[in-house]
């Protein structure tokens, strides 16, 4: 009986531990799941327009309407240059000089040639003087009269010829002097004193006084704004608090093959004194109407709310669900400290201010709003 009861006691032991080691697992699996991260915080506010027009701003750089380089009409060498970049010169300043040796040289022959020329024209007008005399007392063949007017034919072509040719030789001597043929400022360098040159080769180059011009790259989507005759607001780094009226002058016809973008020259209507050649200027104008009825106002966001979707602006917007969404813009200027929108957003959407390249698309967040978002006043 008592072997009997042991078995009995080892039996009902395996059966609980087994009971035991099946239970295990299932308690395991009836635990509850962590719980998921909490969704990010993402400073957002909501857009808001600027309450007026779309308006565009490039940038751009003064330059003189005409520019044209000073280069000398014959080769040889510079032995004087008598200005220096940056300086104003008058209509008919000579700026610099060749070695006028061997222009010289030429310029002599061919007056001597021209002095020996002339001489036997007056020769043979003497020779057919008398023969026309003695032919019309009959005191001479009419063939040796001919000869004489074909003599007096070929050294007035000759004389003619030596004429020309000492011309020539005294023109290309004045060459050897280079002459501003319009009054204006020295803007470049390009051949020092000493240096060999060959004919049309640039000495400098010469800005013209008079209108000037801004010059900026304008992108296809600001293309119809800026239409011959548009009017256009300019402002300047080196002027502030100064606006300039200036008027669309000139329109490239095809855009740069490296940039994709087409150039504009806008006269300034007024330019004042200080105004100089070189100074970088913004380019302000008004979208055209087309353009306004598409886009009705802009939206002005700090800087850091700017992201890029395959090197395009972008920003981050906050759907209803909480939920991130990368969306497309336009932007027509760039602040100091803020970008102007024209195009991607709705008045109202929630946009990301801060920590745009922290989070995803699709994202759910957690709206903070900002500390002080007059910090970001345009």
């Amino acid at each position: 009986m008592n072997r009997l009861h042991s078995r009995v006691l080892s039996s009902m032991r395996l059966r609980a531990l087994l009971a035991a080691l099946c239970v295990m697992p299932l308690a395991a699996c009836g635990k509850k799941e962590a719980p998921p991260p909490a969704p990010r915080a993402v400073v957002a506010v909501a857009a808001r327009s600027d309450g007026r027009p779309p308006r565009a701003t490039l940038p751009g750089q003064i330059e003189s309407r005409y520019s044209t380089p000073l280069s000398f009409r014959v080769g040889g060498k510079i032995v004087e240059r008598r200005v220096r970049l940056g300086d104003t010169v008058k209509a008919g300043q000579i700026v610099a000089k060749l070695d006028p040796a061997d222009q010289s040289k030429n310029a002599a022959a061919s007056a001597a040639q021209l002095d020996a020329a002339q001489h036997q024209l007056d020769y043979a007008k003497q020779q057919l003087d008398r023969d026309r005399a003695q032919a019309a007392e009959n005191l001479i063949a009419p063939a040796q009269l001919e000869q004489t007017q074909n003599a007096y034919a070929s050294a007035l072509a000759q004389r003619n010829q030596a004429q020309q040719q000492a011309g020539l030789s005294a023109d290309q001597l004045k060459y050897t002097t280079l002459i501003a043929d319009h009054a204006g400022v020295i803007t470049s360098e390009q051949a020092d004193t000493g240096q060999n040159v060959t004919a049309g080769q640039p000495v400098y180059n010469l800005a013209w006084n008079g209108d000037i011009d801004v010059v900026c790259d304008v992108p296809e989507s600001a293309l119809l704004a800026l239409a011959v005759g548009e009017r256009a607001q300019i402002t300047l780094a080196a002027l502030p608090g100064r606006t300039f009226a200036a008027r669309v002058r000139e329109l490239s016809p095809a855009a740069d093959q490296q940039s994709r973008t087409y150039r504009a020259k806008l006269t300034l209507e007024s330019p004042t004194p200080d105004v100089r050649l070189g100074m970088t200027a913004d380019v302000t104008f008004a979208q055209s109407s087309a353009s306004q009825t598409a886009r009705a106002s802009t939206f002005t966001l700090p800087s850091t709310a700017l992201f890029h979707d395959d090197k395009q602006p972008a920003v981050w917007v906050v759907k209803p669900d909480n939920a991130l969404e990368l969306r497309r813009v336009d932007v027509a200027r760039y602040g100091e400290r803020t970008v102007t929108v024209t195009r991607g957003l709705n008045a109202g959407e929630r946009v990301v201010w801060q920590g745009v390249h922290t989070v995803s698309a699709g994202e759910k967040v957690r709206v903070v709003a900002p500390l002080h978002p007059e910090d970001f006043a345009s």
